[in-house]
């Protein structure tokens, strides 16, 4: 087949949001190591955002925003999960296929190895950008079967909308219905290591989690949350204990009805009643922690 591309001088945006993992249960593990999840994912409005610029050079990465220039150069070679997922693409499209090259510019807006998939949503922007920039018209099924060899959470950030995810990460179903609510995103400035949180846990497994068909209002919400948990908090906390000072001083904004952490950290979240509250309480956290990242918003729109 023949496949389109994309006239010279046009560009292509794809936003990368931030996933977070409002519980986390691990609940196994499987005879190759890897530990079963369950976990309810949402999007965030705060995000990485991926770029794409034509061109007859073979394709290419560089990086910008805050935490581009924190990766560096070195970081934007054919081993970053964006470049990975452009040869997957191509690999699926066959060789028949007419794919350009150009540049892909990915802004990092998101602290790196911080337990809200910056990367992970960086490979999905880029498997849902090429596919339609290069004409390739890949069914989802396609893509999701990509996303899930390229990592864990690349398939649930390739759907960018509130999921169950399970598995490893591979089993998405429906989620409830989520009301309105204001979100807190913190970062301490400190990557913690996945592999370490995992050793570092403790304890049973836990069950999967009973969930209702959808909630009245945020505070509805928390309450169901409240009786559930992040299995990798408590971990993480003995990784990184700046991590439990993140999470404290979240939990002391005015009206925060929750604060956790996020995946295997060190982001941790606050929910608030309203966008409006969390603006708020990102605004006095940001001016106490000039150093942390902080963000206050609202959920994706349609997630």
């Amino acid at each position: 087949m023949t496949i389109a591309v994309a006239p010279a001088g046009v560009t292509f945006v794809e936003a990368a949001p931030a996933k977070i993992n409002l519980h986390l249960h691990v609940t196994g593990r499987r005879a190759d190591g890897y530990h079963c999840l369950d976990s309810l994912v949402v999007f965030a409005g705060a995000g990485d955002v991926l770029r794409y610029e034509p061109g007859d050079a073979p394709l290419t990465l560089k990086l910008a925003g805050r935490f581009g220039a924190v990766l560096g150069e070195d970081a934007a070679g054919p081993d970053n999960l964006v470049m990975k997922a452009a040869s997957a693409l191509r690999d699926l499209a066959g060789p028949q296929a007419n794919v350009r090259g150009g540049t892909l510019v990915l802004e990092k807006h998101l602290p790196v190895a911080s337990g809200i998939g910056g990367g992970s949503a960086d490979a999905a922007a880029a498997l849902r950008l090429l596919n339609r920039v290069w004409n390739i018209q890949a069914e989802q099924a396609d893509l999701l079967r990509l996303a899930e060899r390229l990592g864990a959470d690349v398939p649930v950030c390739l759907l960018s909308h509130t999921a169950r995810m399970e598995g490893i990460g591979e089993v998405l179903g429906a989620a409830p219905a989520l009301p309105e609510c204001g979100l807190v995103l913190v970062n301490c400035g400190q990557a913690v290591s996945t592999p370490a949180v995992f050793r570092a846990r403790q304890g049973d497994f836990v069950p999967r989690a009973e969930l209702p068909a959808h909630w009245n209002n945020a505070q509805e919400l928390v309450a169901t949350l409240q009786t559930l948990e992040n299995s990798l908090e408590a971990p993480a906390c003995a990784v990184c204990p700046t991590v439990e000072k993140v999470l404290h001083d979240i939990a002391a904004q005015p009206d925060c009805l929750m604060a956790r952490m996020s995946g295997s950290g060190a982001t941790c979240f606050g929910l608030f009643p309203s966008v409006q509250d969390a603006e708020q309480a990102a605004a006095r956290l940001a001016d106490a922690h000039e150093a942390w990242w902080v963000w206050g918003g609202g959920l994706r729109e349609g997630a």
